[in-house]
């Protein structure tokens, strides 16, 4: 599952990125709102992985 958690994971920050270099609304400190579903979803996952890598250093 982990392998699979960080495939998403960087997928996630991809997209976010990718819509960040195109959207001329989106800024550092406010996003449109795909781009904040974009942030937000690149977030979730970012800390699901690093809380799986935690619980998997035990």
């Amino acid at each position: 599952m982990a392998d699979s958690l960080h495939a998403q994971y960087m997928k996630a920050a991809s997209s976010s990125r990718a819509h960040g270099k195109t959207c001329t609304t989106c800024s550092p400190n406010a996003r449109c709102d795909t781009g904040q579903r974009l942030y937000e979803s690149f977030a979730r996952l970012q800390d699901a992985y690093l809380a799986k890598q935690r619980e998997r250093r035990g």
